[in-house]
């Protein structure tokens, strides 16, 4: 585990001073919310759990927890989602 963190922070580094983005480099999940009507989601491995009430989305380094009412997934490719609906909260699960 320790030598996972350290190779993190080392491509985290690498990315600050080559001026990349740090989704690129580390694969971080991009997360955009605009209001409380709608989220978008880049850079995701899979959907875990999907009610209307709740979606639970993994990521790279964590698995991102939507709750809120009439969630919907709009549409989803291979790199990214739009859920819609009303969002109350999201939450980063390690």
């Amino acid at each position: 585990m320790n030598r996972d963190l350290e190779n993190g922070k080392f491509k985290e580094k690498l990315a600050s001073a080559a001026s990349m983005p740090k989704d690129v480099v580390l694969g971080a999940a991009v997360v955009t919310i605009i209001g409380d009507q709608e989220v978008c989601i880049e850079n995701y491995r899979g959907i875990i759990e999907y009610t209307d009430i709740l979606i639970r989305v993994q990521t790279k380094g964590c698995q991102l927890r939507l709750m809120g009412k009439n969630l919907q997934i709009e549409y989803y490719t291979n790199d990214e989602m739009k859920i819609t609906g009303r969002i109350c909260s999201l939450e980063y699960c390690k």
